[in-house]
C-alpha cells in the first residue's frame, strides 16, 4: 500500500478537479472492506485517545495542552495518507470498469 498525502498524488485522480476527486474518494471509501474500516477506526482511536487523557491531566500540568494541540494537528497527517492508500485500489478498479 502506497501512502498519498494529497488526493492529487493518486494517479487515477490526478487530472480531476477537486469536487470530482472528493466524490471518487467518498465512493471508494464506501467500498472498503470490514478489516480496512476497522484499521482506519483503530488508527483514529489511537490518535484521539491520548489528547483526551492529556486533557484530564491539565489540572496537574498545564504543558499538556501543547501535547494535546500537537496530537490533534497530527490527526489528519496520519489518517489521510492511510485512507488515501486504502482507497486507491477501489478508485483504480472503478476507473477500469
Amino acid at each position: 500500500m502506497k501512502l498519498y498525502f494529497s488526493s492529487r498524488h493518486i494517479p487515477a485522480l490526478a487530472q480531476l478537479p477537486l469536487q470530482q476527486r472528493l466524490h471518487k474518494l467518498r465512493e471508494a471509501s464506501s467500498k472498503l472492506t470490514g478489516p480496512e474500516k476497522m484499521l482506519l477506526n483503530l488508527v483514529k482511536l489511537l490518535v484521539l485517545l491520548p489528547p483526551f487523557v492529556l486533557i484530564l491531566r491539565l489540572s496537574d500540568d498545564w504543558t499538556a495542552i501543547i501535547w494535546v494541540a500537537l496530537l490533534l494537528l497530527a490527526y489528519p497527517l496520519l489518517l489521510r495518507p492511510l485512507q488515501y492508500g486504502l482507497c486507491e485500489k477501489y478508485i483504480s478498479l472503478d476507473r477500469n470498469q
